[in-house]
């Protein structure tokens, strides 16, 4: 279960997923690679209505969802159209597809790496939290993010380091970042993201938010 601060226009979906052998020893389905593409046909659309909305969530706290900042689902968009994105594992391939198509940015933690309860909500205006292997932090003050008993962990713009999936990941948390602009359409996504992971020989069930 994660529980969910209040807020005026978050829809968030979340599920779990496990996998029969560590995320190195997994290929992805050749089909995710091709559905990595500005035109495949895919059960989602993205759009400008969308994109705007998903600023106008992450907006909301006192974020400033643009440059580098802005959120991972416009980042795909753009690295997808330059052939910039290569496959990592199938947790996150599928996790590229299901963000790039439906237009939400989706978070992916590795759940052994994560320090329970999970809580979704706003972080203080002084945090903060490194992103990549090179160290490099993020300012998180007014975003939406996953946090665990640690701190933040994950949002719609840059997952953490800390609980980020790797080749020895065998059970992954999956938050999507809808909003209540778009009834229903978090939900979705998180349906054809489990499909995509099943595909591949995955297990996954909901996860309550609360």
């Amino acid at each position: 279960m994660i529980h969910v601060d209040a807020h005026p226009l978050l829809e968030a979906a979340a599920f779990r997923a496990q996998f029969p052998s560590p995320l190195g020893d997994v290929a992805p389905p050749d089909a995710l690679a091709a559905l990595l593409s500005l035109e495949a046909s895919a059960p989602l659309e993205r759009s400008e209505e969308v994109r705007a909305a998903v600023r106008r969530l992450l907006r909301h706290g006192g974020y400033r969802p643009t440059g580098r900042g802005k959120p991972a689902s416009e980042y795909l968009v753009r690295a997808v159209g330059e052939g910039a994105l290569g496959s990592i594992n199938l947790a996150v391939d599928a996790c590229n597809v299901a963000s790039l198509h439906s237009g939400l940015p989706i978070s992916v933690v590795d759940v052994a790496r994560t320090v329970a309860p999970l809580r979704i909500g706003v972080a203080d205006a002084d945090a903060e939290y490194v992103f990549n292997t090179g160290g490099q932090a993020i300012a998180l003050g007014g975003l939406l993010c996953l946090f665990d008993a640690e701190g933040p962990c994950a949002n719609a713009v840059k997952d953490s380091q800390r609980t980020k999936t790797s080749a020895d990941t065998t059970d992954v948390i999956a938050v999507v970042w809808g909003t209540n602009e778009f009834p229903g359409r978090a939900q979705a996504t998180a349906a054809w993201y489990r499909a995509l992971l099943e595909s591949g020989g995955a297990r996954t069930e909901s996860v309550e938010l609360s």
